[in-house]
């Protein structure tokens, strides 16, 4: 996942190690993705295409 958001958006993913099988997705700080409130692992195809989404509202 972290090539596919390098090759996407040009920027390398930091990586903070926790338990409990939690995998969340954050933008400067703000939670795009949650696999504790979801209870799945996101699909990269679909989360590049709403971080895309969501930066292209942002302006």
């Amino acid at each position: 996942m972290a090539a596919g958001l390098r090759e996407a958006f040009g920027v390398d993913a930091e990586l903070i190690s926790g338990g409990g099988g939690i995998f969340d997705v954050k933008v400067d700080g703000d939670l795009v993705y949650s696999k504790h409130q979801t209870g799945e692992f996101p699909d990269e195809a679909g989360l590049i295409g709403e971080l895309a989404e969501a930066r292209h509202a942002a302006g």
